[in-house]
């Protein structure tokens, strides 16, 4: 099992980012959350498969329809037992 830290910048909050991010990574199977951040950000934890951790990379590099993703940063973070996929 791997995991992975995403920090997402552009127009990224207040567009149905966080949600559809929840969607899109229990679709594939992963675990962890996504969190807006005071400066505008988007920070998202995945946990799961390596091959379901890049494609939800490639999904966040454009996001949901109404998002324009700027950047979208990946580090390798420790594996840690979560259940579901939250949003705060």
């Amino acid at each position: 099992m791997a995991a992975a830290r995403f920090l997402v910048r552009g127009r990224v909050q207040g567009v149905g980012f966080r949600a559809h991010t929840r969607h899109e990574a229990l679709r594939l199977g992963l675990t962890g959350y996504a969190k807006n951040l005071p400066d505008g950000r988007v920070e998202v934890l995945a946990v799961g498969e390596s091959a379901a951790l890049a494609a939800l990379e490639r999904w966040l590099r454009s996001g949901p329809p109404a998002a324009r993703v700027e950047e979208a940063r990946r580090a390798e973070v420790e594996a840690d037992e979560r259940e579901g996929f939250g949003i705060s």
